[in-house]
This record gives structure tokens, C-alpha cells and sequence, in this order.
């Protein structure tokens, strides 16, 4: 089980909504992920598409918890007015999702990674309003820290750029995150937020000791989605396992299974 501020979710799995073919498409990948959680754009949640369909009429309010997010922010004001407005709509709704929010507040277009010093002030403020902020950031594990002293219910560093698949770049700096954001308080949410392509890119990031990861490409812009979202919560789960099991440690020369003297 995990917990995240005030909820609880048997899935470590966390799914976005974006980018599918279709609204149909969405709903049976998210079904097939297993997710109890899945984010969605504010700023484009009322946008219809060509039928004039509405995405939040394919989500199951009442099996999913929703959080929103503040996708597309560039500064903090942005962010904590999309914020706001995430919190009215899904208040109307009786999800209860309206009492958070994932907060992204960019730097720029072309890289997609956060601006440290916006997204700590729309944290800070945020948080001051009464939600409860997961909150998307670098690797940088002086800034995460600063995060959590905030007090971001959930801090999430990015694997790798936004959309791009290249899986967890930079190890190191993610187990520092690690350490920092757990030390005096191991049961802290750290979760991994975008850049993972593949099963094993999750995997990896589970066996590092992360407590969730959160994607959304790697499932909608694979060949076959319903197939990627079903590989992606088994290598979640598995790689859950494997961190809690506790690997063995790596050795330079080769270690005999049944050893001689032992016969």
C-alpha cells in the first residue's frame, strides 16, 4: 500500500491521459494498467473532441482518484490559478482528487524541465492554500530537498526530459534524491516522474528504491497500448519485489552455486 498524503493506493502505478488516439483507447489502457490514480491536464480538460465528446466523461470518477496537474505552466502564478481551477472542477465532481495537485512549472518549451525557483514559490504558496502538491522536479537533490521542507506531500524527480524515453540518465543523482528526501522519514513518497520508455526503464527505477512512478507517453504512443500498459504494471510490480527482496551484491570474479565444500 502507499501513501500519499491523505490517500491510499494498492497501484504504485500512476497514469496520465494524454496523447491517445482515441478516448476509448485511454480508458482500456488506463483499465489494463491496474492504476488507482490518473493525472489530468486542467488546462485541457474541456476540450471536446471531434465527436464533441469530453475526456472527463471517459474517467470513472468514482474508481479513479483523479490528480490534476498544471501541465503547460510556465511561471508559479500560472500554475496556482490552473491549480485553483483543477480544485473547483473536480470539487463539482465529488472526486476526491480536488484536495491535490501535481505541480509542474516549467522552464521552457524545448527541454521541459522545471524552473527550480517557480516551482518552489508555487509550492510554497500552494501548500499555504491547503493543497496537498506532488510536485515535478529535476534531479537536483538540493532542490528536491527544499521541496519536501516546503511541504510537498510527494516529490518527483524526472528519470529523463518529458516524452523523450530514454529511461532513468542519471542514476546517481536520483539515489542522492533518494537519500536526502528519506533520511529521518523513510516512508517520504519519492516517485518518478516522466522520461521512462519501456518496462524495464520502471523496472530500474523500482529497484532503486523509488515508491511509484508516474508516465504517460510510453503507454499512449506505443505501437500497442493495451499491450505496453500491462507490461509496464507487472514491471512495477516486479521491480517493487525485487528492491523489497534485496538484491546480492556485484562481484568481480564468479561465485560457485554449489561450492565443493558443501558436498
Amino acid at each position: 500500500m502507499l501513501k500519499i498524503g491523505t490517500h491510499n493506493f494498492s497501484s504504485r502505478m500512476f497514469v496520465g491521459t494524454g496523447k491517445y488516439l482515441s478516448y476509448e483507447l485511454m480508458q482500456r489502457a488506463i483499465e489494463v494498467s491496474g492504476a488507482g490514480c490518473i493525472t489530468v491536464a486542467v488546462r485541457r480538460e474541456r476540450l471536446f473532441d471531434s465527436a464533441g465528446r469530453r475526456l472527463l466523461d471517459f474517467i470513472d470518477a468514482d474508481r479513479y482518484t483523479i490528480l490534476p496537474n498544471t501541465a503547460g505552466c510556465f511561471n508559479a502564478e500560472d500554475a496556482i490559478r490552473v491549480a485553483r481551477m483543477g480544485r473547483e472542477i473536480l470539487s463539482q465532481m465529488g472526486n476526491s482528487g480536488a484536495s491535490w495537485v501535481k505541480l509542474e512549472c516549467l522552464g521552457d518549451t524545448k527541454t521541459l524541465l522545471p524552473d527550480p525557483i517557480e516551482t518552489v514559490k508555487a509550492t510554497d504558496i500552494l501548500v499555504k492554500d491547503g493543497f496537498e502538491v506532488l510536485v515535478y522536479t529535476s534531479d537536483d537533490p538540493i532542490v528536491a530537498k527544499r521541496l519536501k521542507n516546503c511541504g510537498a506531500v510527494a516529490v518527483m524527480p524526472a528519470g529523463s526530459p518529458i516524452g523523450s524515453g530514454q529511461g532513468i540518465l542519471n542514476r546517481n543523482a536520483l539515489m542522492i534524491c533518494l537519500e536526502y528526501l528519506k533520511e529521518n522519514d523513510p516512508d517520504y513518497p519519492v516517485i518518478v516522474d516522466a522520461g521512462v520508455g519501456t518496462a524495464s526503464d520502471i523496472a530500474q527505477a523500482m529497484e532503486l528504491g523509488f515508491d511509484g512512478v508516474l508516465l504517460n507517453t510510453a503507454i499512449a504512443n506505443a505501437k500497442d497500448p493495451i499491450k505496453m500498459a500491462e507490461s509496464m504494471k507487472k514491471a512495477t510490480e516486479a521491480g517493487r519485489l525485487s528492491y523489497e527482496a534485496g538484491r546480492i551484491p556485484k562481484k568481480l570474479y564468479a561465485t560457485a552455486s554449489s561450492p565443493i565444500n558443501d558436498l
